[in-house]
């Protein structure tokens, strides 16, 4: 298996996640423009905004030509046309480039739309060329995805598929793209992965590959594919689940679960997505600062979803149009600090503070963290080295309360008073603390 070495860009990535059709206010199921809209561009005003965060990539959701919303493409060499072209394609990763920023595609490689033009030749002609990319079950008929009709499955036995695959992943590197988002990558034989991505690599060996796993055994997923890393849907839900419902124990085991993952592979982590309610809304505003504490401060390779980092609310829906809340338009540019109401502004500048904090501290990204205390209602997570260290403490209590320091000496974000050992959390209070090693 390709390995990423410790020197490789991604060591240091953390990425703001955006879905741009819904970000750029495209029509998703409702009647489209005639022609390309130059839409994409409007993302170019938010590059700033997002190296003031303190993050250095962006991950893009679907941008290829589909029929609905981005997942189930028609075309995945053109620009879808609500959002531009090649053109607005090339600017937009040479604005990121300048500023440092990376940039990662969203592969939807494991199905297609209906309306994919080598899907209604197959339909046509079943001997035509194209039949060989889709795959039929028992009745004849070709499969679909997780029961959703419109997203045909392609048969990744198929040497075509492969083949698909490979062209794709190299155009997009080749025009400037950074890596791949794999879409539904669960759904697809790791064994497809590994041919496929030995092949992009030896074009591109220093791109890195996402893989969305929902659920599973990460580690021998990551083995089998070769894959960089998968999401790591573990942590997000022990954070959400662990606060939400006030168990921090289900937090400690996701933290756990995360130290096995290391020995394999860094795991990308995230508090939201476009597939997922808010955070704001799952675990309450008043207490995003907690979730984002342990997102910054444990490892991984971290993703902000675009507006989480105002509070912005919103929740999934099992319906059709279900997701729309959770991936709204965003404003022509970012609006101005002074602008945004208490909430929004105290978010904003929690993100900025703990996401540098994140960024001084770059050992994070592969080091382990122990739950050195844990109730249900508070939580201290002491991460470290051999040479440097950081304290979570946690309260989700009405009172204040007071739990072991865990050897740190000094307070570096949130509030908490420190003595004999131990520090004192305010009421739904936390803390980051330093340790001083070596």
């Amino acid at each position: 298996m390709e390995q990423q070495h410790a020197n490789h860009w991604s060591s240091s990535a953390m990425w703001w996640h955006v879905y741009p059709l819904g970000s750029t206010g495209a029509p998703i199921r409702e009647p489209r423009e005639p022609g390309v809209v130059h839409r994409l561009p409007r993302l170019e005003a938010w590059l700033d905004h997002v190296v003031e965060l303190g993050l250095n990539g962006i991950l893009l959701g679907p941008i290829f030509a589909s029929s609905t919303h981005g997942y189930d493409t028609i075309d995945h060499f053109r620009i879808d046309p609500r959002l531009g072209d090649d053109a607005d394609f090339d600017r937009l990763v040479a604005r990121a480039r300048e500023r440092g920023i990376r940039v990662l595609l969203d592969g939807v490689f494991n199905h297609v739309g209906r309306e994919h033009p080598a899907f209604v030749a197959a339909r046509a002609d079943p001997g035509a060329p194209e039949a060989a990319l889709f795959r039929l079950g028992a009745d004849g008929e070709p499969t679909v995805f997780e029961g959703h009709g419109a997203l045909v499955e392609l048969d990744h036995d198929s040497r075509a598929v492969e083949d698909l695959v490979v062209d794709v992943m190299r155009h997009w590197l080749s025009r400037g793209a950074d890596g791949w988002r794999l879409d539904a990558a669960y759904a697809v034989a790791p064994e497809f992965w590994a041919r496929v991505l030995a092949r992009v690599r030896e074009h591109h060996p220093d791109a890195w590959f996402l893989g969305e796993v929902i659920h599973g055994d990460y580690a021998a997923i990551v083995r089998a594919s070769s894959i960089d890393a998968v999401t790591q849907y573990e942590l997000w839900q022990g954070i959400w689940h662990g606060i939400a419902d006030r168990n921090l124990f289900e937090l400690a085991h996701a933290i756990e679960r995360g130290n096995e993952l290391l020995r394999a592979f860094v795991p990308a982590t995230f508090l939201g997505n476009h597939d997922v309610t808010r955070i704001a809304s799952a675990v309450g505003p008043d207490l995003v600062p907690h979730a984002l504490a342990v997102l910054c401060t444990v490892a991984g390779t971290p993703a902000i979803y675009a507006g989480d980092e105002y509070g912005w609310q919103a929740i999934k829906e099992e319906r059709l149009g279900g997701d729309d809340a959770i991936r709204p338009e965003l404003p022509d540019a970012p609006p101005a600090r002074d602008a945004l109401d208490a909430t929004a502004r105290r978010t904003l500048d929690l993100h900025r503070e703990l996401l540098a904090l994140r960024r001084r501290n770059p050992w994070l990204t592969t080091a382990r963290t122990d739950a050195v205390h844990v109730a249900n209602r508070a939580i201290v997570l002491r991460t470290a080295t051999g040479e440097a260290g950081l304290v979570t403490a946690l309260n989700l209590d009405d009172e204040p309360v007071a739990v072991p320091a865990a050897d740190a000496s000094a307070v570096v974000a949130g509030k908490g008073e420190l003595a004999e050992g131990r520090v004192t959390l305010p009421a739904r209070g936390w803390a980051v603390l330093e340790v001083v090693l070596g």
